[in-house]
Formats: structure tokens, C-alpha cells, sequence
């Protein structure tokens, strides 16, 4: 079964002011469109993919055959990445997290405003495109850093609790050049309960 984008719990407009319509419509019809595509031809070729889960596919990144791999990598990436992503945006979000979400941010960082400068710098530091992530490693603890391009945790096995696309076509549209206004915008359409969900659905 070919995998597909998924459509929005929201609609295009729902994150303005700070996340424009027009951006949101592109990058879901056509951005994260394209990955999908490149990614079902990529899988066309090696039927042994066929029918798992993309997330599942990434984590055994290594055994994915050499010809298809890297068009792996970047395509199935981008559509795991992204299917994240929309999940954890929404309107009249931000704030904090709760629950055991929270414990652990306060425990690991020390409290949710230190957790956030780091984010924040991850996220404004990626050289290029890429992603900032807060994810699990395999150990269980959590950690902030940066990825290149599509790379996605899960092939270095972590578990992405919450991810922030910072490629040029996240944002250019309303912040051109300014990376830091859009994170800092991105802040208030932070989806908690759902970045919870993932949390607690990786015990």
C-alpha cells in the first residue's frame, strides 16, 4: 500500500497568525506531496520494503538496499518527519507541557524556560536545512539537538517527541530570512497533549 500525506486535523488557516496559510497550504500539498511520491517510487524498486511502516523502515536504515537508501533517507524522512510535524502543531496552543511530559523536561534541563533556549538554539543554529529535535535516546533520556537535510532520530534510533522544520520553505513566505522570528512564532502553536501522547505511547 502506497504511503500517502494524511490529511490536517486543522485547516490551512488555523495557525495564523503566527504559521501563514499559504505557507501551511504549500508545504503540505507540495512539500511534503513530494516526498511521499519520490518515496513510493523509491519503495516500487525494492519490493521488500513494501507495506511497513515508514517509521520502521528508518530504524533499520542500514538494511534498506544500497540503490535505494539514500533516496530512503531523504524522501522517507521527509514524509516521517512531516507526519510528525502537522501532528504536533495547532491552533490556540503553546504553553507548557504537563504531566510526566513536563517531570522529565524539568528533571533533564532543569525547567521548561532552560529546555527552551536550547531548542530554540538548536533550531537557530542548523546551518542550512534541517530540523531541531527533542527526542529520546536509546537509553531512554532525553535530548536536544539538531539533524541536517530530512535525517530522521529514528536512524540513530531515538524516538522524536517534538520537531521543528527549519527549512527555508517552513517559513519564508511571511519571516524571508528570519529563522528566529518563525521559531519564536512556532512557540505558540506548540501542541503539548500531543507531544504527551508521543511521550507516553514510547514507555
Amino acid at each position: 500500500m502506497a504511503f500517502e500525506i494524511g490529511s490536517l486535523t486543522y485547516p490551512y488557516d488555523a495557525l495564523e497568525p503566527h504559521i501563514d496559510t499559504r505557507t501551511m497550504e504549500i508545504h503540505h500539498t507540495k512539500h511534503h506531496a513530494a516526498y511521499v511520491a519520490s518515496l513510493n517510487k523509491a519503495i516500487e524498486t525494492s519490493p521488500t520494503l513494501a507495506g511497513r511502516p515508514v517509521d520502521s523502515i528508518l530504524r533499520e536504515i542500514q538494511s534498506v538496499p544500497v540503490d535505494v537508501r539514500l533516496a530512503v533517507v531523504n524522501h522517507g524522512g521527509g514524509h516521517a518527519n512531516h507526519a510528525l510535524f502537522w501532528r504536533l502543531l495547532g491552533p490556540n496552543k503553546g504553553g507548557q507541557p504537563r504531566g510526566r511530559l513536563a517531570d522529565e523536561i524539568n528533571s533533564t534541563f532543569v525547567s521548561f524556560q532552560a529546555f527552551k533556549e536550547q531548542f530554540t538554539t538548536a533550531a537557530t543554529t542548523r546551518f542550512g536545512s534541517g530540523w531541531a529535535w527533542l527526542c529520546q535516546d536509546e537509553h531512554g533520556k532525553l535530548v536536544v539537538y539538531n539533524t541536517a537535510n530530512q535525517d530522521s532520530p529514528l536512524m540513530q534510533g531515538h524516538r522524536p517527541i517534538l520537531g521543528l522544520d527549519v527549512w527555508e520553505h517552513a517559513y519564508y513566505l511571511k519571516y524571508q530570512n528570519r529563522r528566529p522570528d518563525y521559531i519564536t512564532a512556532w512557540w505558540n502553536v506548540v501542541n503539548w497533549d500531543m507531544a504527551a501522547e508521543v511521550f507516553d505511547s514510547a514507555r
